[in-house]
């Protein structure tokens, strides 16, 4: 797809974030077409660019971890507690459309950063604050990861299920959940100042897009009912043979006579304990020995997967990551594009998770190579310092350029 033909191609956006929910928010947005200035730290720069893969072997700021949610951006180097970087922040805002922040509550101010000081000198501006818990509340200055969130959220409780003690998640829904939001937000208030050209402060909190996510317990308990946790009654994860399946029957009213078709079990619909939905919520207990009872007389999993998908029972077999990958599915989707890298030739990232106009949305570049590899760049052609001013600014440790 052309870049004029992207919907956020005249948009600029400061990026004051760093990690992954932040990040992942202006990764979306920049797939959309927005010039998207990375604000990073000089000589360290974002804490995962030192994460797990790492793409050169001499050198620790190059993380496919990084690559994949910065790329499309362009880094800029600031140092951010110092007056003069501070002064470079505000001049960046007088210019662009939108800052985004994930620092905790408060460091802005400290930064002299915060929406109210880039108001000033921006009135229209919109500006997007995510952290753990928002910025108001009294948990609003806890450290937030996502780990602590999925604790604190109530769901990790509620994914114990029968193991005898709750555990950690490999997703990190919370920041990725929270990012979502936040574009949605962004692009709502985009829309808001093109009809009334007032700005806005947008405050995304990573503990409430994670309890939103929820489905059945938070509505229930809010209104006298029971946790509805795991195990997920009409949700069945089974060994059978080489592998695991996965099936669900519960969602649509038809899955249930459509199970009991294709089991050979008629009479379960006549069952005191199953004759309805409620029943079956119930005494889940036992109907999932029935079902896994049933499940247990396949020989493989693809035997399992051919009888459910043509009872149009919603299946599939649980992959690993490589698995995935190689599915020519994704491939057709073109979800794994690849992105220039100057010592790799190219490393490959997820695209954003939506086609527009028919087109997958891939980074239109890749991240950068190294911390502040855009300073000149940006301070110059878009602020106008003359070089100078620039070269003085990287005397004085100020900014960054490699």
């Amino acid at each position: 797809m052309r870049a004029a033909d992207l919907p956020l191609v005249d948009v600029t956006i400061l990026d004051l974030t760093r990690v992954l929910a932040g990040p992942y928010c202006t990764r979306l947005l920049s797939d959309l077409g927005a010039r998207v200035i990375k604000i990073e730290r000089p000589g360290e720069g974002d804490e995962m660019r030192r994460a797990y893969l790492q793409l050169e072997g001499n050198r620790t700021d190059q993380s496919t971890y990084f690559t994949r949610v910065n790329a499309g951006k362009e880094s800029v180097a600031v140092d951010m507690s110092r007056p003069d970087g501070q002064a470079i922040i505000r001049d960046l805002a007088r210019v662009v459309d939108v800052v985004v922040e994930n620092f905790m509550p408060g460091v802005v101010a400290r930064l002299g950063c915060d929406y109210e000081t880039l108001r000033a000198v921006k009135p229209d501006i919109i500006y997007c604050s995510i952290s753990g818990f928002g910025q108001t509340g009294p948990w609003r200055s806890r450290p937030a990861l996502a780990h602590i969130i999925n604790a604190i959220s109530g769901l990790m409780h509620l994914e114990q299920g029968e193991e005898p003690a709750p555990r950690a998640s490999n997703l990190q829904a919370a920041d990725v959940l929270a990012a979502t939001h936040a574009a949605s937000a962004i692009l709502a208030a985009i829309i808001r100042r093109s009809r009334t050209g007032r700005g806005a402060h947008l405050d995304v909190s990573m503990l409430e897009a994670l309890i939103a996510a929820d489905s059945v317990t938070y509505a229930a308990v809010l209104n006298g009912g029971e946790e509805h946790g795991n195990p997920r009654p009409g949700m069945i994860v089974a060994p059978i043979g080489d592998g695991c399946v996965a099936l669900q029957f519960v969602g649509a009213p038809q899955l249930w006579p459509r199970l009991l078709a294709v089991m050979g079990r008629p009479e379960l619909d006549r069952d005191p304990r199953f004759d309805s939905h409620e029943k079956r919520r119930v005494n889940w207990g036992d109907l999932r020995q029935i079902v896994e009872s049933w499940l247990a007389t396949f020989r493989t999993m693809a035997d399992a997967l051919k009888a459910l998908s043509d009872a149009r029972i919603p299946c599939a077999p649980v992959l690993r990551p490589a698995e995935v990958i190689a599915e020519p599915h994704l491939a057709e989707r073109q979800f794994f594009p690849t992105v220039p890298h100057p010592a790799r030739g190219a490393v490959r990232v997820t695209a954003s998770p939506f086609h527009l106009d028919g087109v997958p949305l891939h980074p239109r570049g890749p991240a950068a190579y190294r911390v502040g590899e855009h300073t000149r760049a940006v301070l110059g052609d878009l602020l106008g310092y003359p070089a100078e001013r620039i070269d003085e600014l990287r005397r004085s440790g100020v900014i960054d350029i490699p």
